[in-house]
């Protein structure tokens, strides 16, 4: 995949409507937060389980770089990260 291919398809997967089968992103990202706040000791917001994910989809694509689904799971929760961030400051 070259980047536009893989950009398009992050875009794709996160403006698509997936919420029947998965619920709203927010909503999930926020209930992650909090079960990785009470079991860290440590209070998370939704951006940065974003970066936390971002973090698995950065090792993953270390140890299998050829795998273009972490590069394009890696572009999508940047891309909910920077929104949710963006919208909390606003």
């Amino acid at each position: 995949m070259n980047r536009s291919e893989i950009c398009a398809e992050a875009a794709r997967i996160t403006t698509t409507d997936r919420s029947a089968t998965h619920g709203r992103p927010e909503d999930t990202f926020g209930m992650i937060a909090s079960v990785w706040s009470a079991r860290l000791g440590v209070n998370l917001t939704p951006a940065q389980v974003c970066i936390l994910l971002a973090d698995l989809k950065t090792c993953r694509a270390w140890g299998n770089p050829g795998h273009a689904d972490n590069w394009v799971d890696l572009a999508g929760y940047a891309a909910c990260g920077g929104e949710l961030a963006t919208e909390a400051q606003a």
